[in-house]
């Protein structure tokens, strides 16, 4: 039923102001409107709501993540941008200078969090 629907995404923020600017600005989002209820952003054709809370404890897993071509270079320029990649201590995760961990079947994610905490991702999956 809705296999072929867009999503629409939502996300929680206590710290609107900061995240407009981190996602507008630091992501480069194209930032549609503040309809009262969210900030809105379009993110690959798709809808992303900020959505303002009174309070929230974020997510120790990602929330949000977009697939890149190539996330070395998407995680130089966020870096360049003032994001901070998350270095986890896993023995079986393994971490290049950028923050990159490549998985066994070849995909590589990197992670990173916004104004609230929340943890964002990026990905390249392999061909």
């Amino acid at each position: 039923m809705l296999g072929n629907c867009k999503p629409v995404i939502l996300i929680p923020t206590i710290k609107k102001a900061e995240a407009k600017e981190f996602y507008e600005t630091t992501l480069g989002l194209s930032f549609k409107v503040d309809d009262q209820f969210a900030l809105v952003f379009d993110t690959g054709g798709n809808m992303l709501r900020l959505t303002p809370v009174k309070e929230f404890t974020p997510h120790p897993f990602s929330v949000l993540g977009w697939e890149v071509n190539d996330i070395e270079s998407v995680a130089e320029g966020l870096t360049s941008r003032g994001v901070k990649f998350e270095i986890y201590d896993y023995p079986w995760m393994s971490q290049d200078d950028q923050g990159i961990w490549a998985a066994p079947d070849g995909t590589k994610v990197a992670w990173f969090k916004d104004p609230d905490g929340n943890l964002l991702s990026v990905s390249q999956h392999p061909a």
